[in-house]
């Protein structure tokens, strides 16, 4: 199945899923969003890369309520979703269906943000989307990805999706919510090690690279053109 399929297949319950099956999920999304160093009554310019539903652009629309979005993704339902989210701010959000790898962007921005999305790129393609991201940012500029990161050796690994099914199978009753999980993960995840990341990043121009906050498989990472 295409992977946008199998993502617009989730909208009815892609919202709920992401609270319930990542670790921590108010400290990923409020770390990301005190990361943003703009004073908050700047008219920034953002670009969401694999938007989906909008659940990052929203929490850095509620501190910067002045700020204009870009939203692209390939599931034209997620965005669909998104669209209905923002619905009352119709002149802050745009929208594209297509593929972040190949986008043509209409201007440069201030802060580019990614969630749960990159990680489906291979390694050689995360590199290239790392120097395009770079491309994208206006001096000063901020890049942050909330992503997942592969365990440096097969126990960490083990510990990784051990701890993960124990958590979704204490939040979510539903099995053929968790298998369909599951599947997506095993379909499209290609998770790439911590260190590689922060490697690439750098080799894209950016400086102040770090992950800044980490809860097993997933980081909060920030990236600076400066």
């Amino acid at each position: 199945m295409p992977i946008d399929q199998a993502f617009n297949d989730s909208i009815a319950y892609y919202d709920d899923w992401m609270r319930k099956a990542l670790p921590n999920y108010a400290d990923l999304f409020r770390t990301a969003q005190e990361l943003v160093p703009f004073p908050p009554d700047q008219a920034i310019d953002v670009l969401d890369l694999g938007a989906g539903t909008g659940l990052f652009s929203q929490h850095i629309f509620e501190k910067y309520p002045n700020a204009s979005f870009l939203l692209v993704d390939l599931a034209e339902k997620m965005l669909g979703v998104a669209k209905r989210r923002f619905g009352g701010h119709p002149q802050q959000f745009a929208y594209r269906v297509g593929d972040y790898r190949s986008i043509a962007v209409p201007h440069t921005f201030d802060l580019v943000i990614s969630s749960l999305s990159i990680h489906h790129l291979s390694d050689a393609e995360k590199r290239d989307l790392f120097h395009s991201i770079h491309g994208f940012l206006r001096t000063p500029g901020i890049f942050l990805n909330i992503d997942q990161i592969r365990g440096e050796t097969d126990y960490l690994r083990d510990l990784y999706w051990t701890h993960w099914l124990t958590q979704v199978r204490r939040n979510e009753p539903s099995q053929k919510r968790i298998q369909e999980s599951i599947e997506r993960r095993t379909a499209y995840d290609r998770d790439s090690l911590l260190a590689d990341q922060l490697g690439w990043l750098s080799e894209a121009g950016f400086v102040n690279v770090d992950c800044v906050y980490k809860n097993f498989f997933v980081g909060v990472f920030l990236a600076m053109k400066a």
